[in-house]
């Protein structure tokens, strides 16, 4: 009777110890599956943060671009259309054969280049800088003190609030507006009476 309570005991002891290493490895199957979890949205988190530093650079770049050329502004927006859009859906240009260019005309074509990637190169291919990276630059004021609105917009890779309302840029093109992501910049060309050859407060 000894030897048989003894061996039931025995037994015991070892269903529970596999039944405790059975319930570790589900723990730890889910904690796996946690991390995996994180470290994939933390690198959504990083790509999106990358996207939107380059944004910050090629918005600040058109922005520039305009300031440094304020007698010719509204070159930057051919005035049949009220808004010049560049990036994804137009093609890559060769901005050194452009015929009789003005500076506008070169900025533009840079700005072009530079929201299609085509600094950035693998194999020959253009990687670019964001999905759908597209530029728009709209005039909301054409009278002097002339006023601008640039936009650069992107899509993101996760659906969040939709963007300022304020630009319409690219607002079609993304599907559900929640993944367009979008930097405005409003710019303001103010009176050009000390610029040789500039026009006035007063003249349209």
């Amino acid at each position: 009777m000894k030897i048989h309570s003894h061996m039931t005991q025995r037994h015991h002891v070892r269903g529970v110890t596999m039944l405790e290493v059975l319930i570790t490895l589900v723990i730890l199957a889910f904690g796996l599956l946690g991390i995996a979890g994180l470290q994939g949205r933390m690198q959504v988190a990083e790509v999106e943060a990358y996207q939107r530093t380059q944004a910050i650079v090629l918005l600040q770049e058109m922005v520039d671009r305009i300031k440094a050329n304020p007698k010719n502004s509204m070159s930057y927006v051919p005035a049949a259309l009220g808004t010049t859009t560049k990036g994804t859906g137009n093609a890559s240009q060769n901005c050194a054969a452009l015929v009789t260019p003005t500076q506008a005309d070169i900025d533009l074509c840079e700005w072009n280049n530079a929201l299609l990637g085509a600094a950035e190169k693998s194999g020959g291919q253009s990687l670019g800088v964001m999905i759908g990276a597209r530029g728009c630059v709209t005039n909301t004021v054409a009278t002097m003190p002339r006023e601008f609105l640039v936009s650069v917009v992107w899509q993101g890779l996760a659906p969040t609030v939709s963007p300022d309302t304020a630009t319409t840029c690219g607002n079609t093109s993304y599907g559900d507006d929640t993944t367009r992501r979008a930097l405005v910049a409003r710019l303001t060309i103010a009176c050009l009476q000390n610029v040789a050859g500039a026009i006035d407060c007063v003249t349209p």
